[in-house]
């Protein structure tokens, strides 16, 4: 795995064509001006669809090392981590296998089972299947399975009209995951390198974490550290990052998980975590005693490639 030796310039790529584009330019600018602040000569780059347009632009500005700030589809799911491997380019965070398997949230319940980690019941249905009708006992959620931030999350409560998905983007027959709703507390906890940094307690007024709740000002209520029992708190940690080292994650990642009763069942695994100034990560570094600037500078310092 190739790893900068000497690091004096950086790509930031960020915004992209996904879902998630202006959550990425805020990281992104965030990240852009930490590393300036570090001393580096810093490229910000707006990732086009045009990959030559995208190429030329990278080889342009001579990176030792790619910040990578995208969010959402193509940015988080092995596509442009595939990429610079290609390029044999080092980048922030997990390798192209680690960051689709996360982004496919079926295979990676399989793997968090697979490890002893508790995880919701699901079933992976078609679009036409879920208009159909209820495709398990409410209360149950429905989720696209290649998505982060939220983005397409529905809740079917009991007693509720059976949600619109027409606004999903996906034909009749492409799928999508239903699963048990988790009732009780929302934890996450962010792991860097080989090190869970600490357990925050999430809480919104709105119908659940979404995506205005993760990235509006005021949308949801941190409470960090969490208010739980030391063995709990423990075994949040430690299953966030059993999760980070069986999906081969590197760098940051930020695991989602719900309490219910005395049990964790982990959600999801974030390996593009936000850095907004709303965002759980930098909040949790700010907690252990690390700047936004040197959180930065360190995922940079730790960037490799599978070339």
């Amino acid at each position: 795995m190739k790893r900068p030796s000497v690091i004096k310039r950086v790509a930031v790529l960020c915004g992209g064509f996904s879902k998630e584009r202006e959550v990425s330019l805020v990281s992104g600018g965030g990240a852009e001006r930490a590393l300036r602040g570090k001393g580096l000569d810093v490229t910000k780059i707006d990732v086009p669809r045009d990959m030559a347009s995208l190429v030329g632009q990278i080889n342009a500005a001579k990176p030792d090392a790619v910040f990578n700030a995208l969010h959402g589809r193509y940015g988080e799911d092995g596509c442009i981590q595939g990429l610079l491997d290609m390029m044999a380019l080092p980048y922030t965070n997990s390798g192209r296998l680690a960051s689709a398997v996360a982004m496919d949230k079926p295979a990676a319940k399989r793997m968090f089972a697979a490890a002893g980690i508790p995880v919701a019941e699901e079933k992976i249905v078609t679009i036409a299947e879920a208009e159909a009708g209820d495709v398990m006992d409410r209360p149950y959620v429905l989720k696209p399975v290649d998505e982060g931030s939220s983005v397409g999350v529905k809740i079917v409560r009991k007693g509720d009209n059976h949600p619109p998905l027409d606004d999903l983007g996906l034909g009749p027959d492409d799928f999508i995951m239903a699963e048990r709703f988790i009732p009780g507390r929302e934890f996450t906890v962010a792991v860097m390198g080989d090190r869970p940094l600490a357990v925050t307690e999430i809480t919104t007024e709105r119908d659940f974490y979404d995506y205005e709740a993760k990235y509006a000002k005021g949308g949801s209520q941190h409470a960090l550290p969490a208010d739980l029992p030391r063995a709990q708190y423990q075994q949040a940690m430690a299953y966030s990052l059993l999760a980070h080292q069986v999906l081969g994650c590197r760098g940051v990642s930020r695991a989602d998980m719900r309490l219910e009763g005395d049990t964790f069942y982990m959600l999801e695994v974030n390996t593009q975590p936000g850095l907004t100034p709303t965002s759980l990560v930098p909040e949790q570094a700010a907690y252990i005693g690390m700047p936004f600037e040197d959180l930065m500078y360190w995922m940079v310092e730790h960037a490799q490639c599978d070339a």
